[in-house]
């Protein structure tokens, strides 16, 4: 190749990867969405105004649901782990992938009935004005939510 294509190449080069860098720079100096501060962690015994003996047991079905659900999402992501390594393989296998798809599935359903059954008897030892609040705190959240995998593929 002659030096005039040699050069242009160089320039090509040099300004694609100053457009990259351009755009890097661009986006870093963007202010972030407050995302978090939306969500921030919010103690739903005090939001939801429960006297003394509401207190109590709800102090009693905590512990057992969270434990529960901690161990469900543990599970989830060494699937959705290794669903994605079998992805992304040299050679993906689909009865692979499908076998670990059915059991991440398996674990959202039992973690989905948990948290009924956690929503459900919470619902009995809130009155009505309480359980009104915690639909409506539930319903905002949901309406807000994205999965990850959305928040990567937004612009």
């Amino acid at each position: 190749m002659n030096r005039t294509v040699w050069k242009w190449l160089l320039a090509a080069s040099l300004s694609l990867n100053l457009g990259i860098i351009a755009v890097v720079l661009i986006n870093q100096s963007r202010p972030q969405p407050q995302e978090n501060a939306a969500q921030a962690p919010l103690n739903l015994p005090d939001y939801l105004q429960l006297n003394d003996a509401q207190r109590q047991r709800w102090r009693q079905l905590e512990p057992d649901f969270l434990r529960d659900i901690s161990a469900n999402w543990s599970e989830i992501r060494q699937h959705r782990e290794t669903l994605v390594r079998h992805i992304f393989s040299a050679a993906p296998q689909r009865s692979e992938i499908d076998a670990e798809q059915a059991r991440i599935v398996a674990l959202q359903d039992a973690q989905q009935q948990r948290v009924i059954a956690q929503l459900l008897a919470e619902r009995e030892l809130l009155n009505e004005s309480q359980r009104a609040k915690l639909k409506d705190l539930l319903l905002s959240r949901y309406a807000r939510e994205a999965t990850e995998e959305e928040l990567l593929h937004r612009d």
